[in-house]
């Protein structure tokens, strides 16, 4: 009688090891998943590094590449609220010598920083402090907007990074470059990107490595990828820029900055 066959069990073939993940797909086509925690405001030392991390967490090639060169960027954190918008104000086109001795005459007189205070002041009062004609016609703005309830200066932390940037140039004398500014400096907020940044643009150009410089349009594609941390990425870019130029500026420095993967260096289309 013939023996009845037995069911040898089904080899198991092992997997395939998945090929290494190469670091350059973090920054080319899919974009990768956002960290999970929540923005936050950038005010301190402790925040800021903090921020790196969560834009470690979207593109550490970048975030990797950039603090070998500079380390963690300085915070250069100012008053919020009006006392800050009324620094800005009075910082434009001056040096920084003159705007110092400017906004102290001006906190000698209007030390509470009070926009009411402003609102009643006369003009002659505050050309007395040292500002211009125009900067008395902005100054007057902002605080008869802010007396009005027209903005919440507080409040901006709470909106989207577009949102409260369109509010604060809504207010005649508050242009891109100083809503920028207040966002990023003064408020701490987490998402600011100052397309229109000279400075900003060119320190793309060199830590992504393209071939020129990017335009409004194509440094806010590029800014895309680092939400909602784009305020960190845009402190860690103008401290990689100012590394790089300072190694260029000693005696014998590689002028060469490390660069990127070749992926990331593919210029922005359209």
């Amino acid at each position: 009688m013939a023996q009845k066959p037995t069911n040898t069990p089904k080899q198991t073939v092992p997997a395939k090891p998945a090929a290494p993940r190469s670091k350059t797909r973090a920054t080319k086509g899919r974009l990768p998943p956002r960290p999970a925690e929540s923005p936050f405001m950038i005010v301190s030392k402790e925040t800021l590094a903090a921020a790196i991390e969560q834009l470690r967490a979207i593109d550490a090639v970048t975030v990797d590449d950039m603090t070998a060169n500079c380390g963690t960027p300085p915070l250069r954190k100012r008053a919020a609220g009006f006392e800050g918008l009324a620094w800005i104000v009075i910082a434009q086109q001056v040096s920084t010598a003159s705007a110092l001795a400017i906004f102290a005459r001006f906190s000698a007189r209007y030390g509470r920083f009070d926009p009411a205070e402003i609102v009643a002041a006369g003009d002659d009062d505050l050309k007395a402090c040292g500002l211009s004609t125009p900067k008395v016609r902005a100054m007057r703005a902002i605080c008869e907007a802010i007396v009005g309830g027209r903005i919440d200066l507080d409040g901006l932390a709470s909106l989207p990074a577009d949102d409260a940037h369109a509010r604060l140039v809504a207010i005649k004398g508050i242009g891109p470059w100083s809503a920028d500014v207040y966002l990023l400096f003064c408020l701490g907020h987490p998402d600011v990107w100052p397309v229109g940044d000279l400075a900003l643009q060119e320190a793309a150009r060199v830590a992504l490595g393209l071939k020129k410089r990017p335009d409004h349009k194509s440094l806010e594609r590029i800014g895309e990828r680092w939400r909602p941390w784009r305020a960190a990425a845009a402190r860690l870019l103008w401290a990689y820029y100012a590394s790089i130029k300072q190694a260029q500026r000693l005696p014998g420095a590689a002028a060469r900055p490390r660069r990127q993967a070749a992926a990331a260096k593919t210029e922005p289309s359209g």
